[in-house]
């Protein structure tokens, strides 16, 4: 494996400013929730920062080159100018890439004025392909595409979403993506913080989504709010636990892991914790084992100090 691309390493100005797309999908959904409508096929076009690792999410009525053309708008409008663009051989990426080419000709012609033409120059939008039947080139972004994917479908099931609601829970997934933990921030005894993807965004986190906690599994179609609320909350607990699940990688039992030390930065798994919660703590104290195993120790958080069990921490990476 060689060494990562200057992108993925070096500081930008802005996020987005080398982004990787690539498409999720199909998604099943009505245009409009009424008695007789038909049921259509849309796409999930996910943007991914190969930087921050932050996420954007888009939603595609199908896989022309007109329909990338709009998310794609949508996305700039809403992110800003890109400067590299990253993406498979898709025909329709290999369409959009054509039309903005064509575009800057004609840009760059005798029409506009130098003034003008140098400022759309310096904005330009460098497109980059992979080789083709190569999907692991991308794996910076596909990994993103895979989280949004299989979580989602296995929420959703069986369940049609109008145009509306389907963009209504891909909005709330994509603030849960950007919320999690990517690397300490601050190690403060009395307020330990994490880095995340919303910090570039928005310069500080994201709290909280303003939902209540749904229990009921029998939601009728009357409680349509309720049903979204529960999907993005369904969302939240399973691809929690995955990421969780990454943050505690050991080895055999027959090989030491590097222990918990004092100091520490760690995530308390919390089945309980409502959507963009990661409760934070640092390690005050570790109780070693008569064998010489720390199993349990001691944490301290904004609220108080605690005993846990190393099994329910999560270390924060880049420590």
């Amino acid at each position: 494996m060689a060494d990562l691309p200057d992108c993925r390493t070096k500081q930008v100005t802005k996020p987005f400013t080398h982004t990787g797309c690539d498409y999720a999908g199909p998604i099943a959904y009505t245009p409009v929730r009424r008695r007789g409508a038909k049921t259509m096929k849309a796409y999930i076009c996910v943007f991914t920062c190969l930087t921050t690792r932050a996420l954007h999410i888009e939603v595609a009525t199908d896989l022309s080159t007109a329909s990338f053309l709009a998310a794609l708008k949508r996305f700039l409008s809403r992110r800003g100018p890109v400067k590299v663009m990253h993406s498979d051989r898709g025909t329709n990426f290999v369409g959009a890439n054509s039309y903005l080419r064509d575009l800057y000709k004609f840009l760059n012609s005798d029409e506009f004025s130098c003034s003008l033409k140098q400022e759309l120059t310096e904005n330009r939008i460098e497109w980059k392909f992979n080789c083709p039947a190569s999907p692991h080139f991308g794996g910076c972004w596909e990994s993103m595409v895979k989280v949004v994917k299989n979580h989602l479908f296995k929420v959703i099931g069986q369940q049609l979403l109008s145009y509306e609601e389907l963009v209504t829970v891909l909005a709330q997934i994509e603030s849960v993506l950007n919320s999690r933990p990517l690397t300490v921030l601050s190690a403060d005894p009395a307020e330990p913080a994490a880095l995340t993807p919303s910090h570039f965004l928005h310069t500080a986190p994201l709290l909280s989504l303003p939902a209540a906690e749904v229990h009921d599994d029998n939601l009728s179609l009357l409680h349509r709010h309720s049903l979204l609320d529960k999907l993005v909350q369904s969302f939240w607990r399973r691809w929690r636990v995955e990421y969780l699940h990454g943050l505690q990688t050991r080895q055999k039992w027959n090989v030491p892991s590097s222990a918990i030390i004092p100091g520490t930065v760690v995530v308390i798994i919390d089945d309980n914790a409502p959507p963009l919660s990661w409760p934070l703590a640092i390690v005050d104290k570790v109780h070693p084992s008569r064998d010489g195993v720390t199993r349990v120790v001691t944490v301290r958080t904004a609220r108080g100090t605690y005993a846990r069990p190393v099994v329910r921490l999560c270390p924060l990476p880049s420590q």
